[in-house]
């Protein structure tokens, strides 16, 4: 997906207040980036997801948490 377009719904996505949505869209730009090479931008990404994921209390907060533990950037959290 075009980043641009990535971006848009990634907006739409905060005006809606979809958590469903930013977890997906967060986690969609973290791979990205992640298969750039760009694991700054990745974790960047990932940890939006995770706080999203968090605060609505979805499955992927785990996944996300050990993808951002794999980087070094967070602690393993029991869920």
């Amino acid at each position: 997906m075009e980043k641009d377009d990535l971006d848009r719904l990634l907006l739409k996505a905060h005006e809606q207040d979809d958590h469903a949505a930013l977890i997906h869209y967060y986690t969609m730009a973290a791979d990205e980036r992640e298969a750039a090479q760009d694991i700054d931008a990745a974790c960047f990404y990932l940890t939006h997801a995770f706080v999203f994921a968090l605060e609505s209390g979805a499955p992927e907060a785990e996944t996300l948490n050990a993808r951002l533990v794999a980087h070094g950037r967070a602690h393993r959290l029991e869920f």
